[in-house]
């Protein structure tokens, strides 16, 4: 009988003892993360002042491998082909834990940090998705689970990703197809937003592609029946496309960017080009509105008696969310509690939205609970879900702009750069190491992470939208 009781009370006490052990890991997480307040302020400032673009992030990327190499994270350079893709890492052995950092910014989308719109650099770039309180996150929650492992405290290895280029080309892609996240268990992933919950849901697949069509130019008033009309080509292509969009289903997603429809207004143009993405939940769902849209390019340079070409640009899979992650990260965010904001930051939102005709809402720093995973998800698309087909990702938003005002909007490069985003970024830090301090700390929750990763995949054998070849770094806008 007391050798029954003995058990039990062992039973009991090793729960609570590893218990006790975890709350002074993550304490002591936070004060590391506390104490780097103004370093990870100043470096995501310094990222949002580059607002550097799609593989011409040399300054942003060059800041974070300082920082990462100055606490000691060994830095692997100019990976899968792109100068700006790293990796910054320490550890040894198993479990390998990775989180994605990401920092290009958005084109013509320069800002200062007022509440109205007032351009930085006229016509330059700005962190309309807060990129550059993404990879600053991502590494000071890195650099704090190093010190925990450099102090014995943790065992494995942990890995940041530097992933260049998520805007427009999707780098993690290439980085994929090279195996750079071969040896990773399960990966880390956070995204600025205008919540702040542990991510369960999945994103929109698309496929990037070019079409150009090529004629012969002639006077446009003189002789214009010797021309064949590249740019009518495109117009009748358009219209294709905008007449397609009532024949899909709700869930699909057409946008094009006319990047060249000739040069001046008495050349008829002998050349076109139109960049275009088709969005749905899955790969499979948008495979046929693919196969249209290609189609469709081709009627439409039979109309206009012209040449065409299609070009793959790339493509990303939808993310698959993972719940049991979801569950603990949860756990960690409701630990944490709300964002608080001061009055003069409530206000500075509150003008945002005015200037945007938004309801005057102010900002939402509030945990929320973990929702149900949607079938049919709005919102955007991220390479992240390429990541997810490989390694179980563990997903968060946090908090860095104001309620209700446009993304990819000048309102989000403004507070990208101030103290809205700053507390979003930190409150993302923390919670992102806190989960993985769970990862690290107990087998059963990464086999459970992983048995679910397994389940959701099935026996889908990955397959990227990408050609064979390197990574386009010198294209051309």
């Amino acid at each position: 009988m007391k050798k029954t009781l003995a058990i039990l009370l062992l039973s009991v006490s090793i729960p609570t003892i590893q218990s006790q052990s975890i709350n002074k890991l993550k304490k002591d997480l936070l004060s590391s993360i506390e104490q780097k307040t103004s370093d990870l302020t100043s470096l995501s400032d310094k990222i949002w002042a580059a607002a550097e673009v799609a593989f011409r992030e040399d300054k942003s990327a060059e800041y974070l491998i300082d920082y990462a190499e100055a606490n000691g994270l060994i830095i692997e350079k100019g990976l899968a082909g792109m100068p700006t893709a790293f990796t910054a890492t320490y550890g040894e052995g198993k479990p390998v834990i990775g989180i994605i950092g990401e920092f290009d910014a958005l084109p013509g989308l320069s800002q200062t940090t007022v509440p109205y719109k007032d351009e930085l650099i006229k016509g330059g770039a700005g962190h309309g998705c807060g990129h550059n309180l993404f990879g600053t996150a991502s590494l000071g929650a890195a650099i704090a689970i190093k010190e925990l492992i450099e102090k014995g405290h943790l065992s494995g290895t942990v890995k940041f990703f530097g992933t260049p280029a998520e805007e427009k080309f999707f780098g993690k892609l290439w980085m994929i197809r090279e195996g750079v996240f071969d040896d990773v268990d399960i990966c880390m992933d956070w995204h600025p937003a205008d919540n702040t919950e542990a991510n369960v849901q999945p994103s929109l697949a698309l496929v990037d592609f070019m079409v150009e069509f090529t004629g012969q130019s002639a006077h446009a008033s003189m002789d214009p029946w010797n021309a064949r009309a590249a740019n009518d080509a495109l117009e009748l292509y358009t219209s294709g496309i905008n007449a397609y969009r009532e024949h899909v289903k709700p869930s699909v997603r057409m946008h094009y960017h006319i990047q060249d429809a000739g040069q001046v207004v008495n050349v008829v143009p002998d050349y076109s080009r139109i960049w275009v993405r088709v969005r749905d939940i899955t790969k499979e769902g948008l495979q046929p509105v693919y196969d249209q849209v290609r189609k469709m390019a081709e009627g439409a340079a039979i109309m206009a008696n012209v040449e065409h070409k299609v070009s793959l640009i790339s493509g990303i899979h939808d993310l698959l969310p993972n719940r049991v992650g979801g569950a603990v990260m949860q756990k960690n965010l409701e630990y944490l509690g709300d964002i608080q904001y001061s009055q003069e930051e409530i206000d500075f939102a509150i003008e945002i939205q005015r200037n945007n005709g938004k309801p005057e809402l102010g900002i939402d720093g509030k945990i929320r609970s973990l929702r149900e995973t949607l079938e049919s998800p709005g919102g955007g698309s991220t390479d992240v879900g390429d990541v997810s087909y490989n390694v179980p990702v563990i997903s968060l938003e946090a908090t860095t702009a104001p309620k209700g005002v446009p993304w990819h909007s000048w309102s989000v490069v403004a507070s990208s750069g101030m103290s809205i985003g700053h507390k979003g970024m930190l409150h993302a830090a923390k919670a992102l190491g806190m989960t993985m301090i769970d990862i690290f700390k107990n087998n059963k929750l990464r086999e459970d992470i992983k048995k679910e990763f397994d389940e959701r995949i099935g026996d889908y054998e990955y397959d990227p939208f990408l050609d064979p070849g390197p990574p386009p770094i010198d294209y051309v806008d």
